[in-house]
């Protein structure tokens, strides 16, 4: 039996208004499906009398959702992480964002203040020989006992470690720490105590000057773990038989606790150095919220005093930053708010110490030190910064203009002490350094440089500018003094360290011609002797701030040095970084497309720039990251009507971009669009000059695709190419188009490589040939070539292709051009494409071209039909066997006309053979006896019914 011959005849019109749905009014009232559903829930009261019905109903609005609850954060997780944060931000930052903690600048010290030279630590460990006295003994008694064990800590033994390097330092100190908290565990709080003292000993030793502040930061940490240990013991004492609050007063705390803080507090009382007695009694200062309310007030003068015993200014100095930061804790912990005016006025205090201790760093004492160390005083005066800022910044931090004024005043009265003032400007606010640029500007100009460079303290302004405006007025002013001082700059690396910062001044308020100039003078000092190598991370940070204000890329590529600047970037991968970097604020910024030369050329350079660096050696990754970036650019260029142009330009991006196939797969989709939407706007008229430009499109598409790697790239672009040279009437053009196609097909391997991995390549090919199916409809036979020449050819491909074993493709394939070839067979197709004859006109039902059609069905029906009878070996055969059944017996019922008898019984036979195992799913097929069913009550189907009585459901058995 012939399926073409008997195929029955199609309306499709008639089917599709048969088969459309039909509207239906819906009354939602208060019903809506993105309203959240009123539940009502009803719960007997606990307290209800036995016997009581009584019940409380409450009605809620709940998501039926259990995910929509993550959108209110009310789900746990939610919750838990809320609550986490909640209390990470407690303890982490009570004082607000505003305020950068002491351990944010831990590792900048660390990694900043370093050194070659060896290190070395020398501990005084006594003997253990003291003995805890009997629970029974007097409180005077054990008092002696322990003092006598401190005694011993002074009289022990000597241990020295020699000839460490930084981070052996960094490493013994480590271990300090461990062995402290391993003493208190095992309830030795004396040898505790003789480890901190011993550690706290080490900050007065200065013989490598330039790492202090690195072990001031090392030691600290011991001191840290030791007040915490301190403070956690003496709580714990007063948490039975229940914790105390928070907000705790003296009044809360028991007897016990208030005996054990005070002997802590002796304790350390009697150490004899002045420096671990201050560091040690500074550590656990917090445990004076147990013994008095006033305690702190009373306390900060005599530490501050103690301080001025210190020779030396830069452990006087740390020791200061030091009082700061264990003060500041205070205030962490909400404890003595009602004293905080007064504890600000004793820090004030200290900090005005400090100022009269910079007048020592010029006497004798610290210049012998300095030439024996070989250090120079620029050198040696950027140890205080850390020390410095953090104590500036605890004053300055919420302090009243008038606190900061009078700061100001204290730095003219020192002379404008360079390192004082350049603290000063790093740690008040940038609004208020704004406002008073000029007069800044003045206290630089008064400014010794021989000490600390001029352009250090401009950097440290231009940081401050870049997060606040100056007055309108004074800006340019500001820019031009800031620049004489920093364009005369000698050292290249000092010259860019302070030149990238006022880049952000500059574009922050003024215009390309400014920042041309900034760009030259960067060129300038730059260039010679490649000092632009050692300057990367600055440069790219100049290019950062520009892009940053500058997003009209008309504006910012007609800066006349602004390529200039790029081709400083002489490291691939840091020109490659900085051209993404370009791109993707292109990308961001530029809402219309664009035709401007300016921005075209420039950005062809950058693009050509990330393209030229892909080598063998470049990562997937990174070529499809590069290639995105190149194609979002390429989708913003469109020259309008100017299709020409447009076409020019895809010309010269393939040239430009030939190494990477994503981006010639756009030009490809970028041109064919090009040919459709220049005959839309045609619209007929020209049709000769269309004719030729969309004939250019093809060759252009022509001659791509086959420089493409990737098989199934070529075969999708060959098959959309020639759908838009059929949809421009160019058939010559389609028909290379579709043979190209074809001829490759048996380039296709077995397996592909997909997303790293590989898998078979048989479903992506069988997609594409029914897409191919879909699309030949459409395509009128060339008369040189004979009837139905390219689905000849097609399906001969097929035929010959190595499928891989045991594989079904080649019969889908088959099954999947049958309704092609009975849908060739109607009157009117079921698609067309405007202005062009398909087969349908050219043949006009002829009975020859009928004929071939039947013969090729017959075929492909045959060669089905033998495949089914080979899959009968086992178990896996005979489902596939099933489903290729049910499948054909599908195409016959909706294809076929079930009026012919054999070709009834012919879907009978299939339809029993795929049930006849018990393998096929009953749900479909059920499904589709009640779709012939309800196809047998149509007028024209009523012989349906019959076949439909002679269709049973088997099951396995």
């Amino acid at each position: 039996s012939c399926l073409t011959r008997r195929s029955r005849g199609r309306n499709y019109e008639a089917e599709l208004q048969k088969f459309r749905p039909e509207p239906f009014l819906v009354e939602f009232g208060e019903y809506h499906p993105l309203k959240p559903i009123m539940v009502t829930d009803t719960k007997t009261r606990r307290g209800a009398r036995k016997g009581s019905t009584s019940s409380s109903s409450s009605s809620s609005s709940v998501p039926t959702d259990p995910l929509s609850s993550m959108l209110d954060g009310t789900d746990p997780l939610s919750m838990f992480a809320a609550a986490s944060a909640s209390e990470r931000d407690k303890e982490e930052d009570p004082l607000g964002p505003d305020f950068e903690p002491w351990s944010s600048k831990r590792g900048e010290i660390l990694a900043r203040f370093t050194t070659t030279e060896k290190l070395s630590i020398n501990l005084f460990m006594g003997s253990d020989k003291g003995k805890a006295p009997s629970p029974g003994s007097a409180v005077s008694e054990k008092v002696r006992t322990r003092l006598e064990e401190l005694d011993d800590l002074e009289e022990g033994s000597q241990r020295e470690l020699l000839n460490l390097s930084q981070q052996d330092y960094a490493n013994r100190i480590e271990e300090l720490n461990q062995s402290l908290k391993e003493a208190w565990a095992a309830d030795q709080k004396v040898k505790a105590l003789k480890i901190v003292i011993q550690c706290a000993k080490l900050l007065s030793d200065t013989s490598v000057i330039q790492f202090y502040p690195s072990k001031f930061v090392l030691i600290t940490d011991i001191l840290d773990t030791f007040g915490r240990l301190v403070y956690e013991r003496i709580w714990t004492m007063c948490s039975d038989p229940r914790p105390l609050p928070d907000g705790f007063t003296v009044d809360d705390v028991n007897d016990t606790a208030k005996e054990t803080c005070l002997n802590w507090f002796f304790k350390i009382a009697s150490i004899r150095e002045l420096l671990p007695r201050l560091y040690v009694e500074a550590a656990i200062l917090k445990c004076n919220r147990f013994l008095s309310k006033t305690g702190i007030q009373e306390i900060l003068p005599r530490l501050t005093a103690m301080i001025r015993g210190i020779g030396d200014p830069l452990v006087a100095a740390y020791a200061r930053a030091y009082l700061f930061f264990i003060n500041w804790i205070q205030f962490e912990c909400g404890v003595g708010m009602e004293v905080a005016p007064q504890l600000k006025d004793n820090l004030n205090r200290n900090f005005f110490d400090l100022l009269g201790t910079f007048r020592q760093i010029s006497g004798e004492n610290v210049q012998n030190q300095l030439v024996l160390q070989r250090v120079e005083v620029p050198e040696y005066l950027t140890l205080y910064s850390p020390a410095i800022n953090w104590i500036l910044q605890c004053i300055a931090y919420r302090a009243p203009e008038s606190l900061l004024t009078e700061m100001m005043e204290r730095c003219k009265t020192l002379g404008n002490n360079a390192l004082l003032l350049n603290s000063v400007m790093r740690a008040f606010r940038p609004e208020f350094v704004a406002a008073r640029a000029t007069d800044f500007i003045a206290m630089i100009k008064d400014c010794d440089e021989a000490g600390f460079p001029k352009h250090l303290l401009f950097g440290s302004l231009g940081r401050s500018l870049a997060c606040a405006d100056p007055p309108e007025s004074e800006r340019l002013t500001i820019l031009n003094e800031a620049w004489k001082v920093v364009t005369k700059v000698r050292s290249p690396q000092d010259y860019i360290n302070c030149a990238e910062i006022w880049v952000e001044f500059t574009c922050r308020h003024f215009t390309k011609r400014e920042v041309n100039t900034i760009l030259a003078d960067i060129i300038k000092h730059m260039t010679p002797d490649r000092a632009f190598e050692d300057a990367y991370p600055q440069l790219q940070s100049a290019i950062r701030k520009i892009l940053l204000y500058f997003h009209n890329f008309s504006v910012l590529f007609s800066i006349e040095r602004f390529l200039p600047f790029l081709d400083m970037f002489q490291k691939d991968s840091v020109r490659v970084e900085v051209c993404r970097s370009i791109t993707d604020v292109f990308l961001k910024n530029q809402v219309e497309p664009t035709r401007d030369p300016v921005i075209l050329n420039a950005m062809l350079h950058i693009c050509k720039t990330m393209h030229d660096s892909v080598n063998a050696l470049t990562l997937e990754d990174e070529k499809r990251s590069l290639a995105l970036l190149i194609i979002g650019f390429i989708r913003m260029v469109s020259f309008g009507r100017d299709f020409e142009q447009q076409l020019s330009f895809c010309v010269e991006a393939r040239a430009t971009f030939c190494n990477l196939e994503p981006v010639l797969v756009q030009l490809i989709h970028t041109v064919n669009q090009l040919a459709m939407e220049t005959r839309k706007v045609m619209k007929g008229n020209h049709s000769r000059k269309t004719a030729a430009f969309v004939r250019a499109c093809a060759a252009y598409s022509f001659i791509t695709i086959p420089s493409l790697s990737n098989i199934f790239s070529r075969l999708n672009l060959y098959l959309l190419s020639g759908q838009v040279a059929l949809a421009n009437q160019c058939l010559s053009q389609a028909d290379a188009f579709l043979k190209a196609a074809v001829s490759i097909l048996p380039e296709v391997p077995r397996s592909i490589s997909v997303e790293g991995k590989f898998r078979s390549s048989e479903n992506f090919l069988l997609d594409f040939i029914n897409n191919f199916l879909a699309t030949l409809l459409v395509v009128p036979d060339h008369p040189e070539h004979g009837v139905l020449y390219l689905v000849r050819g097609l399906l001969n491909m097929v035929q010959d292709y190595t499928w891989e074993d045991n594989s079904d493709a080649k019969v889908r394939v088959y099954t999947s051009a049958l309704p092609l070839l009975a849908a060739m067979s109607q009157e009117t197709y079921l698609y067309s494409i405007p202005k062009m004859d398909s087969n349908e006109t050219l043949y006009g039902g002829d009975p020859k071209f009928l004929s071939e059609i039947n013969k090729l069905c017959e075929t492909l029906i045959g060669q089905i039909l033998d495949h089914l009878k080979a899959l009968s070996k086992d178990e896996q055969s005979i489902r596939r066997q099933g489903a290729l059944a049910f499948s054909l017996f599908g195409v016959v019922l909706a294809h076929g006309d079930l009026r012919n008898n054999k070709l009834s019984q012919l879907s009978v036979n299939l339809w029993n053979l795929s049930h006849k195992h018990g393998y096929c799913e009953t749900r479909m097929s059920v499904r589709t006896l009640e779709c012939i069913k309800h196809q047998a009550q149509q007028h024209d189907m009523t012989h349906l019914t019959d076949v439909v009585q002679r269709l049973a459901l088997q099951s396995r058995t």
